[in-house]
């Protein structure tokens, strides 16, 4: 987190969190609620990139932007980050553009979806980064990437490819299963009788 913001929190460290003001859609654009009661795509870069370096999660699984001394709790869209290719060791990087150096499992959802798990945590791939992301895949024998993917879908089976100079296990996943088993609260709401804001 930003410096300033961890002075803030010591300052104020009693400021009420604000809950269903910010959301995170699948593209990764944050989204922000209007006063006429619609999100609307925050557009301003520099405000953009402190949602960024204040993005976290608490112990319960919610993730927030830490904004001065006040949380202000993000309504995810389906997963905590957003994938998309980059030109890095690991080939992916978030909407935060954290690059992630560990990549752990590639999952299929129930949509086809294509999701990560990296240290950092689940992620759904960019919808528009499919069929590059297939270009640099390849099956352990040699596969078609289209083949091994259908094959976890249809099968359930748990295979193997070759991604970005290594070998991941490709397992299916139900996108209801998510949350639960990447321990985090899409919506996250305030305690019983609390405003949202």
């Amino acid at each position: 987190m930003d410096e300033e913001v961890l002075r803030a929190m010591q300052r104020w460290p009693n400021v009420p969190a604000v809950y269903g003001w910010l959301a995170l859609d699948r593209r990764g654009t944050w989204l922000i609620k209007t006063a006429a009661g619609r999100f609307e795509p925050v557009v301003n870069a520099a405000m953009r990139e402190f949602i960024g370096h204040n993005y976290a999660h608490d112990q319960e699984g919610r993730w927030f932007f830490q904004n001065g001394p006040q949380r202000v709790f993000v309504a995810l869209d389906y997963t905590p980050w957003v994938y998309r290719l980059d030109d890095a060791a690991s080939g992916l990087v978030t909407q935060t553009g954290i690059k992630p150096r560990e990549l752990r499992t590639m999952l299929i959802d129930d949509d086809g979806a294509i999701l990560f798990d990296t240290e950092l945590g689940v992620g759904v791939l960019l919808d528009r980064d499919l069929q590059p992301l297939l270009a640099r895949m390849a099956g352990l024998k040699g596969e078609n990437p289209d083949s091994v993917l259908e094959a976890v879908a249809q099968g359930g089976a748990v295979l193997g490819c070759r991604l970005f100079g290594a070998v991941i296990a490709v397992a299916p996943i139900g996108a209801a299963d998510v949350p639960r088993r990447f321990h985090f609260i899409a919506h996250p709401a305030p305690p019983a009788g609390r405003p949202e804001c």
